[in-house]
């Protein structure tokens, strides 16, 4: 396992992060803890969750993935050897059963981060993250930009300050962003410098193949300021596996089973993984492997986010690190880029 620097923490995390949105409606508790078991004891020691999950997100079944991470985490003599994440629910009407409709105001903070500790039965968050933003702007793929002048600094400065009292209570150790802008980046950057408040130690935000925007702007943030990204959507929901080539509809896959998951599933998006897909095939590589491997390598990302339904899955994903990517295979990768960026942002 390769290890990074989270943020300027003193903290080195696996280069790749366990994801778990998956346990409570894919996986039962019985396969997440067969995952953790099989990432720990290949190195990993970074585990990523949220109060929302799993995904999709419904009334029934939120809080079961943290409620599974919390089964395994209980008991366990090396919990000071893990890194565990979690994130608060950004603003947003579709989920009205989260403390009647979810905010980012110190209230709903600090009740949500109680929330988790009890499900995760554990006495501390090492990374607590603000799952997106309070006000509107752009994430999740959106195209365009309104904006909202009155939206955005007085609650960002109530966020941070709501996650100081954690911090100062003992009950989160750091803190990230996710889904987060540049100027939101900056923003809480500036606050912690002025305001004397929690500085942000990480970025999770989306980065594959089919969605390179972070590299415009984000990146060299992420470098110049020790605020480095945890990848998410990696293989693009799986697509950039090449299971769903086709049209095929593998059982039990995410797309196959949930139709609202179609960020990744247009048709420019389809033609540049056809065309990846292809490109590891012709110099032997898995496709899968061949994708997380060129996330593992770029500079500004301190974990690649992982998530599996199968052990076979994982055990796939996690053999991305003994990859070392030719340089026909990195120009090939640059030229595909060239030809169709960012498809699916």
């Amino acid at each position: 396992m390769q290890y990074r620097a989270l943020g300027d923490t003193g903290i080195e995390v696996s280069l790749l992060c366990l994801g778990t949105m998956t346990w409570g409606e894919q996986n039962s508790e019985a396969e997440g803890h067969a995952q953790l078991d099989y990432a720990v004891s290949q190195g990993i020691n970074f585990i990523d969750t949220a109060e929302m999950y799993p995904v999709p997100p419904r009334e029934q079944t939120q809080g079961a993935t943290e409620r599974i991470l919390g089964t395994w985490l209980k008991g366990r003599k090396d919990r000071d050897t893990l890194i565990v994440a979690s994130k608060v629910t950004g603003k947003s009407a579709g989920f009205p059963y989260l403390r009647g409709g979810p905010r980012l105001t110190r209230a709903h903070i600090l009740q949500a981060a109680e929330e988790s500790l009890k499900r995760l039965q554990t006495d501390y968050i090492d990374l607590y993250q603000l799952h997106w933003p309070e006000r509107t702007t752009n994430y999740f793929g959106q195209l365009g930009y309104e904006h909202h002048p009155e939206e955005g600094l007085a609650t960002l400065e109530e966020s941070l300050s709501a996650l100081a009292e954690l911090v100062k209570a003992g009950k989160i150790r750091h803190i990230g962003l996710s889904n987060e802008t540049p100027w939101g980046v900056m923003e809480c950057l500036r606050l912690a410098r002025e305001k004397g408040l929690p500085r942000i130690v990480s970025i999770q935000n989306p980065y594959s193949l089919l969605n390179r925007t972070y590299e415009v702007g984000m990146a060299e943030i992420s470098m110049r300021e020790q605020c480095g990204l945890l990848a998410y959507s990696p293989l693009a929901f799986g697509m950039l596996s090449g299971k769903y080539e086709g049209g095929a509809k593998p059982a039990g896959a995410r797309l196959s089973l949930f139709e609202r998951f179609q960020r990744y599933n247009n048709p420019q998006g389809r033609e540049a993984t056809r065309r990846y897909v292809e490109l590891a095939h012709a110099h032997g590589i898995r496709p899968a492997q061949m994708a997380l491997a060129y996330i593992n390598s770029r500079p500004f990302v301190s974990a690649t986010i992982i998530g599996a339904t199968t052990m076979e899955q994982l055990k796939e994903n996690i053999g991305s690190l003994h990859i070392q990517l030719p340089e026909a295979v990195v120009s090939g990768i640059e030229s595909l880029h060239q030809q169709n960026p960012n498809p699916c942002p």
